[in-house]
């Protein structure tokens, strides 16, 4: 998918903030730990962000956690998080190494939030899926080919967004920020930007 970035200038998705606070000794002792496998490879290192993010944060409604996480730092230091938080995460990791990576969006029966990022010196964004696989999800990490979560059905009122953020989007971090737990952040969220 061709994604439309919000804007042209580069380091707005190298950017740390209060969301993705790359700069946080966690996320940097993360990404370091991340790096050292992969012998300044940053095709390595994204795709060992990646699985670590998909593989290792659980998905909060997959686990049955109540708990909210939106601040890239609380995700990995609690180990959860919904698509939007482990999104956030990943968005840390990439940029602390720095890759410029954003925030991107599918409307299903939910709100979705993904990732797409830019290797130095690549030519297209790519969309990242580290929601968390189980039964009937295979994500996968590619430069080439997404593998997504999930397939948009245009015919349910399903569809991808084409915009790539700096920051996540205002409506999701509203819901994150304001939801005591997951029950009321599924009432919060909305579902559709």
């Amino acid at each position: 998918m061709m994604l439309t970035p919000v804007t042209a200038d580069e380091s707005a998705y190298l950017a740390a903030d209060d969301v993705v606070d790359h700069s946080h000794p966690l996320v940097r002792e993360t990404a370091a730990r991340l790096s050292a496998g992969t012998d300044g490879d940053l095709a390595a290192y994204a795709r060992a962000a990646y699985e670590f993010v998909r593989d290792t944060i659980a998905h909060s409604a997959d686990v049955d956690d109540w708990r909210i996480t939106w601040r890239a730092s609380d995700v990995l230091a609690k180990r959860v998080g919904i698509c939007h938080a482990k999104s956030h995460a990943l968005v840390a990791l990439l940029r602390a190494e720095g890759i410029p990576a954003g925030f991107c969006y599918q409307k299903l029966n939910v709100l979705h939030g993904l990732i797409a990022l830019r290797l130095p010196g690549g030519g297209r964004w790519v969309r990242q899926d580290a929601r968390g696989n189980k039964p009937g999800v295979n994500a996968q990490f590619s430069l080439e080919r997404e593998q997504l979560a999930f397939a948009v059905w245009p015919e349910k009122g399903e569809c991808d967004y084409p915009v790539l953020y700096a920051e996540p989007h205002p409506v999701v971090l509203r819901a994150l920020r304001q939801a005591t737990d997951r029950a009321q952040l599924w009432q919060l969220l909305d579902t559709a930007l």
